[in-house]
């Protein structure tokens, strides 16, 4: 003689094979989806989240990436101007002039990196010290914008 099926023989229990009525009662108990429940303490699944997802704690807020990108200033030393001077007639942001080259770095800190192969005048958002010294000791400006 063949064995019922599990299911059948479960048929009108109250616990399904569960023990308890409060057991197993629907999506209540499963605590969520996920890593739901992992939590934020010490111990095993801490340290097992840790190791294998970092980032996972700590805090992950909003920002905007347009105000980001129009507060961030762009840097350029004295010796990348020399290396991109050409770069930068291209684009037209330098032209030459009857006092020397009027270079235009809108948006632009530049920095005292390097030196100054020839007479510039550097309009830029602002301008480190030692980059103003270097430009004037050449006979060019530093004009901040």
């Amino acid at each position: 003689m063949a064995k019922r099926d599990k299911r059948s023989r479960l048929r009108g229990r109250r616990g399904g094979g569960w023990g308890s009525r409060k057991k197993h009662r629907s999506s209540g108990s499963r605590g969520g989806f996920g890593m739901a429940g992992t939590g934020k303490k010490a111990g095993q699944k801490r340290t097992l989240v840790m190791r294998h997802m970092p980032g996972y704690f700590g805090k992950h807020g909003f920002h905007s990436i347009y105000q980001e990108e129009n507060d961030k200033i762009k840097v350029i030393n004295l010796e990348r101007i020399n290396l991109k001077l050409a770069d930068f007639e291209k684009e037209g942001r330098a032209k030459k002039t009857s006092e020397g080259i009027a270079l235009n770095l809108e948006g632009y800190k530049v920095l005292g990196e390097g030196e100054l192969n020839q007479k510039l005048i550097i309009s830029a958002k602002s301008f480190s010290e030692k980059a103003k010294e270097k430009i004037a000791a050449k006979g060019g400006k530093a004009l901040e914008n």
